[in-house]
């Protein structure tokens, strides 16, 4: 009951309850339209009847024929037939999908903010300089960074802790020990207080050196990631580790702005100006570091100040809070299972592209549904008419009601055929 796979079917049985905004307004409207036509038919039947211009057999069968034509099945069945098709073709290009409202939102949204390290980076991130400070050696560093970071499942901490069995260090009981999403964590080594972090993490604590706070810019400026260690008197060393745009990354920003996407945002936990180097590499339009979750939070609200619908993507447990506070959340499928309970849509590939490919699946169902929607409302009024004036037949409205009903089911069945993602050719 605890494994990945019957995580995700749960989700999918919790899809089937959450219907799309355009869906419950159909049945909002249909539970007000079935009781006017009913009094419409009545109208029908009795005042032609009373004021003497037909035989009640004939009036009575103008409004029978107008209640055939009038039922709203061919309405109330086009929303749900088509956000069904939509799920069952996202499903299958990779896009697990928690219902027909996160599907329409996601044509809708004006802006997106994403995460970095997992979600815009491969989240394999790779040792690339190791400095002890304060006397310490780069053995005892990396033996306090591997104790530490061994207890936490960011990819940052596992690369550390994988770059340490490299050296042959495995890693000590640790006591006491908290994680501070986004920020770092703590705990005892042999009795002794230790700190892994982010710079901003340990600038609570420690006065950086000068030559420290030059060799971490310098770091910064290549685009790597920093973790410091300390204990509760001074820094005892920091660790550079390089991450990696995933391939489509730079290729899936610009077909966002292509889709018309306004504002396309990058919100991390890592220091400014990694951030900065990783965001101008993928061509974002705003690049926000040293952010605690609470941080990520105040910035889609910011967003949503001035956009309407606003999507973020992260995979982490400090991206948890934005995924739920966003119009709709969307969790790269490796990331954490906080991640992926919070958001609304799941990339099981991992591919940003997809997500590209997302927007556009949404909007194709949207006008989907729209045609559904003005072709059975318009097909009704059109025989509800001739029911009226005696010009439609009790077996022509069967017809039509029946026949509305199929096309706008075929109609729907089509989005199981996905459209293809969007490639450089493109």
């Amino acid at each position: 009951d605890d494994s990945r796979l019957a995580h995700m079917l749960r989700l999918v049985n919790e899809s089937q309850s959450r219907k799309a905004l355009v869906e419950s307004w159909v049945e909002r409207f249909a539970r007000i339209y079935t009781p006017i036509v009913f009094l419409l038919a009545l109208i029908v039947i009795v005042v032609p009847t009373l004021g003497g211009f037909l035989e009640f057999d004939k009036a009575l069968y103008n409004g029978l024929a107008l209640l055939v034509i009038a039922c709203p099945c061919a309405l109330v069945i086009s929303t749900p037939v088509a956000f069904l098709a939509g799920l069952t073709a996202a499903a299958r290009q990779g896009v697990l999908i928690k219902g027909g409202r996160a599907l329409e939102i996601a044509g809708l949204v004006q802006a997106i903010a994403l995460d970095k390290t997992g979600t815009l980076t491969t989240g394999r991130p790779e040792v690339t300089d190791v400095s002890a400070f304060s006397g310490h050696t780069v053995e005892e560093l990396l033996e306090r960074s591997v104790a530490l970071e061994a207890h936490s499942d960011h990819p940052l901490a596992q690369a550390i802790v994988t770059y340490g069995a490299l050296h042959h260090i495995r890693p000590a009981e640790i006591a006491e020990f908290t994680l501070l999403p986004g920020q770092g964590a703590h705990g005892l080594l042999k009795d002794r207080l230790y700190r892994v972090g982010s710079e901003e993490f340990q600038r609570n604590f420690h006065d950086i050196a000068p030559d420290t706070k030059q060799l971490l810019a310098r770091w910064a400026l290549e685009g790597k990631s920093i973790v410091v260690t300390s204990s509760a008197d001074h820094l005892c060393g920091a660790i550079a580790l390089s991450d990696q745009l995933r391939p489509e990354a730079v290729l899936a920003i610009k077909n966002l702005r292509l889709v018309g996407i306004n504002k396309i945002v990058l919100l991390s936990g890592d220091n400014k100006e990694t951030t900065n180097a990783i965001g101008a590499k993928a061509g974002i339009d705003e690049c926000f570091g040293s952010l605690m979750p609470e941080d990520k939070i105040k910035q889609i609200d910011q967003l949503l100040e001035r956009y309407s619908l606003v999507a973020m993507v992260g995979d982490g447990i400090n991206d948890a809070p934005a995924l739920a506070r966003a119009s709709v959340g969307i969790a790269m499928g490796a990331g954490t299972d906080t991640a992926l309970e919070t958001a609304d849509i799941a990339l099981l590939s991992n591919d940003l592209s997809r997500l590209v490919w997302l927007v556009e699946h949404s909007r194709r169902v949207l006008r989907t549904v729209r045609q559904n929607i003005a072709f059975a409302i318009a097909l009704k009024a059109l025989f509800a008419f001739l029911a009226v004036i005696g010009w439609s037949s009790l077996w022509g409205a069967i017809a039509a009601d029946v026949g509305g009903s199929l096309i706008v089911i075929f109609n729907g069945l089509w989005l199981i055929h996905p459209i293809k993602p969007r490639s450089s050719a493109n």
